[in-house]
């Protein structure tokens, strides 16, 4: 399979394709604004403490204020008491192990122990305080009307490893699913590392050498020691580091593993690439290829029509059914109906060919639009429980295509199915779209018959407190028709009703659920023409 990174540079966008045989599976856009800040590393100021829900707002220095869990802070406040505790009772910390509960005993009655933080005994007030200066990372941009949420236990992504100064654990990648390798990389690093940092082998690191690890340890050390020499002379509420872009991303990520060459159509970023990854990957060859075509690169890869089809709430599928994605505040629904699929042979089939085609579609489009959070979605009606059974099979394998964490659970009695998708940052349809000023976000708009029937009730609630003997109504050109065509009748009414002429004036730039009732006094000689 032919994977592609397409890269569209701009001076203030920059929008990352992934391409399998030509098609898009995944998109990055990131601008410059607060939706772009994840992995970035701020000295902030505790503006607020909320015991009641054990959480605090930081000003980072944007206008919505960061948003952190007490959790958040007890890993590094935890980490810092256990050390102590280290010191003070001898107490031995087996860090080869992948299960981070230490068992510790307590350190007397006049210190807080160790347990009792773990057990979640330790409240935000007494970890925060309002003005207090704290060094945090953003964990999730701002996504709707929700601030960034941020975290003070810090992780550093190299291309093998993650570094994390505030804990003292080795983790390895589930998708390196070799014992022996695991093993292998974990005394490896054991045998190597200088200090108690925790450390994570990314996937990339299965089969990688000891001269490679100790490069990307000394690289990684040597970056927090800037950020800590930063943070300490940085004033309140500045950046202190700014993660990579969202093409050096793609390019440590991705390239080499997820995709075999790199197309960009910037040529100073193209040789910031090529000094990237002298950098950071001098042993590996990679395909990095500067685009000089006239037309849009995301035109001459087809990838523009893609990502407007991603925005739609519709998807048809092949066989004529079709999905539709609906995005709440709370959860996304997906439905699944048939269409125009009438099937071949019998209606059983036809449902279940319809359901299996939905999955790869369904699987394709949460990727595509980055949809996170709980998912659910209501497949059609399934009577046979070998149709269901193969239903969710497919569902679980196409999901493994996906590199955020899912969770697909078991179909219920009601024929939904429950997911949850790990969201990191905000998905294509926040990041390109806005709220629509008409209906303000609902996806409603009253009709043109509901609207006149509305202004046939409120000239009936109003006729009695009017003085003048003429009525005039100004709407929006397409209500002005439908009162003078198929709405006429009402019109009628209420003139034979008050002996009051009523006059329908349509104005081009009313909102078309706008419209407003005007008294006024005429010659007993004037002729009345409706207009």
């Amino acid at each position: 399979m032919l994977k592609e990174l397409v890269v569209n540079a701009a001076p203030h966008e920059t929008r990352v394709a992934l391409l399998e045989n030509g098609t898009i599976v995944e998109v990055f856009i990131e601008r410059e604004d607060e939706t772009s800040i994840a992995g970035n590393i701020y000295k902030g100021r505790v503006q607020r403490v909320l015991p009641g829900m054990q959480a605090a707002f930081v000003d980072i220095g944007f206008d919505q204020a960061a948003f952190i869990y007490v959790d958040d802070v007890l890993d590094t406040a935890s980490h810092t008491m256990y050390q102590k505790f280290e010191q003070d009772n001898d107490v031995e910390t087996d860090t080869e192990s992948d299960n981070e509960d230490i068992e510790t005993t307590d350190m007397g009655d006049n210190h807080t122990s160790w347990k009792a933080c773990l057990n979640q005994e330790c409240h935000i007030d007494e970890l925060l305080t309002e003005g207090q200066e704290i060094l945090v990372q953003v964990a999730k941009s701002s996504i709707g009307t929700k601030g960034p949420r941020i975290t003070t236990h810090i992780s550093l992504a190299g291309r093998y490893l993650v570094l994390m100064p505030t804990v003292d654990h080795i983790g390895i990648s589930r998708r390196i699913e070799n014992d022996a390798e695991r093993t292998r990389l974990k005394d490896l690093l054991l045998s190597i590392r200088t200090n108690k940092f925790g450390y994570i082998f990314r996937t990339q690191a299965e089969g990688i050498d000891e001269n490679t690890i100790k490069k990307e340890l000394d690289f990684l050390s040597k970056t927090w020691e800037d950020i800590m020499a930063r943070s300490k002379t940085a004033s309140a509420t500045s950046l202190v580091y700014k993660d990579l872009t969202a093409t050096f991303r793609a390019v440590r990520d991705l390239l080499a593993n997820e995709a075999d060459k790199l197309v960009i159509d910037s040529k100073e970023e193209y040789e910031n690439v090529q000094n990237f990854l002298k950098k950071l990957m001098p042993d590996v060859n990679l395909s990095v290829e500067l685009y000089q075509g006239r037309e849009s690169i995301f035109d001459a890869y087809n990838i523009e029509g893609d990502v407007a089809r991603a925005l739609k709430k519709k998807v048809w599928l092949k066989s004529g059914g079709y999905i539709v994605i609906e995005q709440t505040e709370a959860l996304v629904a997906i439905d699944v109906n048939t269409g125009r699929y009438v099937g071949k042979h019998n209606f059983d089939e036809t449902i279940l060919k319809t359901n299996l085609e939905a999955v790869k579609e369904i699987a394709y489009q949460v990727r595509l639009r980055n949809i996170g959070g709980i998912i659910i979605i209501d497949f059609i009606d399934m009577k046979k429980k070998q149709h269901k059974e193969k239903v969710m099979s497919h569902m679980n394998e196409a999901m493994k295509m996906d590199k955020s964490q899912t969770n697909v659970l078991p179909l219920t009695e009601l024929g939904l199915v429950q997911m949850t998708r790990k969201r990191i940052r905000r998905n294509l349809t926040r990041t390109l779209c806005k709220p629509c000023f008409y209906c303000n976000g609902d996806g409603h708009l009253l009709s043109g018959k509901s609207i006149c029937h509305k202004i046939y009730r409120d000239l009936v609630s109003e006729a009695g407190d009017i003085l003048g003997n003429r009525f005039t109504v100004k709407v929006h050109p397409e209500i002005a028709q439908l009162l003078h065509g198929r709405e006429k009748h009402l019109i009628s009414s209420l003139e034979k009703q008050f002996s009051k002429p009523i006059a329908i004036y349509p104005e081009p730039h009313y909102h078309i659920e706008e419209y407003h009732i005007f008294e006024s006094l005429v010659k007993e000689d004037s002729v009345y023409k409706e207009e």
